[in-house]
């Protein structure tokens, strides 16, 4: 009876601890994506040569702006390299991330003001970000866009 009993409470204890670790994942992953999501956002303002651009987004990348046009990686990040599309400033705000699995849904309302081609500008947006646990680091799969009055 004994036995019985300690493999009772050994099986409860285990499934208490493999719960709580299942729990601690979510929120864990959810700073990830948090961070990434910022890292993204600090790579947008100042691209470089687009070396921090690059593994922040999979080779798969849907990037769809607010007027309709949708760039695949190569196009999003030589746009931001390029100048075509300049970010002085943005800001985030009301950011929600839902975690399901190895899938991220970001919802966020982007202030930017931007000088795209030389073109200064503001810009308020409501994005749609879905990012993709891939080799363990969160990249950015697809991207949409819609304007909307601040």
């Amino acid at each position: 009876m004994f036995k019985k009993l300690m493999f009772l409470c050994s099986a409860m204890i285990c499934s208490i601890v493999i719960a709580q670790g299942a729990a601690a994942a979510p929120a864990n992953d959810e700073q990830m994506v948090a961070d990434v999501v910022e890292r993204l956002r600090a790579a947008m303002n100042h691209p470089g040569d687009g070396g921090a651009l690059k593994p922040l987004v999979m080779d798969e990348l849907s990037y769809g702006h607010s007027n309709g046009k949708v760039q695949d990686k190569a196009e999003f990040i030589e746009a931001l390299v390029s100048g075509a599309s300049n970010f002085v400033s943005i800001a985030l705000s009301d950011q929600s991330i839902r975690i399901v699995q190895d899938t991220a849904v970001v919802r966020h309302t982007f202030v930017a003001v931007t000088n795209d081609s030389g073109k200064p500008g503001n810009v308020a947006l409501k994005i749609l970000m879905v990012w993709k646990k891939h080799d363990g680091h969160w990249r950015l799969l697809a991207r949409q866009a819609v304007r909307f009055n601040a």
